[in-house]
């Protein structure tokens, strides 16, 4: 183990301990150690989660990306807040995080789209995603469709497709510990402009 991470109860600054926890499960973890479960509420209040990936973070915040039609791009922009969760088994770890949502530059949003496979941009025209499918040939003919549009220069990014960023109120390490006797850390803060405050909390 990490000597900086040895004692992690420590520190008082989470973004840097969060970028050696990520390192660490990139180098342990078999697949997809930027996989975390994004939490939101619908209109009614009921709660919703599913698997997405991080795809960067920085000391402003955590950022993925969506198409802003879904099921999940409607519920945040409707509130503006969400939650995450990163759990990485093979190194029995645990980082939770709670914020406001702010949605990325166009100009980031396009660096990332740009980045992205071809079949991928192509995918983000032809999914009409979380809305009711007739059929897989009726995606793969969306599929084809906008392949031929964009058969030659670039593919632009859709309009409805971009990045947020949680900006987090609440970071959360988890650490397992013998019999249940685990490490938990919270930091806090009221706004996103304020200093973190640090607690130890009881397992």
């Amino acid at each position: 183990m990490d000597a900086k991470t040895a004692d992690f109860t420590t520190r008082d600054e989470p973004f840097e301990l969060f970028a050696e926890w990520l390192e660490a499960a990139t180098q342990s973890e078999p697949n997809d150690p930027n996989a975390m479960s994004l939490a939101t509420v619908d209109a009614d209040g009921l709660p919703n989660v599913r698997m997405v990936l991080l795809k960067g973070f920085d000391e402003n915040g955590f950022v993925f990306y969506t198409n802003f039609e879904s099921q999940k791009g409607t519920e945040i922009l409707g509130h503006m807040k969400a939650a995450i969760c990163l759990h990485w088994k093979s190194l029995r770890r645990q980082v939770r995080v709670r914020g406001v949502v702010e949605q990325v530059s166009d100009a980031e949003a396009d660096e990332y789209y740009n980045s992205r496979a071809r079949d991928s941009r192509i995918g983000a025209w032809a999914s009409q995603q979380s809305r009711p499918l007739e059929s897989r040939f009726a995606l793969e003919k969306a599929v084809a469709k906008y392949a031929a549009k964009y058969a030659i220069g670039d593919i632009p990014r859709p309009p409805h497709w971009s990045g947020l960023r949680i900006r987090p109120l609440y970071i959360e390490f988890w650490k397992d510990g013998a019999f249940r006797l685990h490490d938990r850390v919270v930091f806090r803060r009221a706004s996103t402009d304020e200093q973190w405050n640090k607690t130890r909390l009881y397992p």
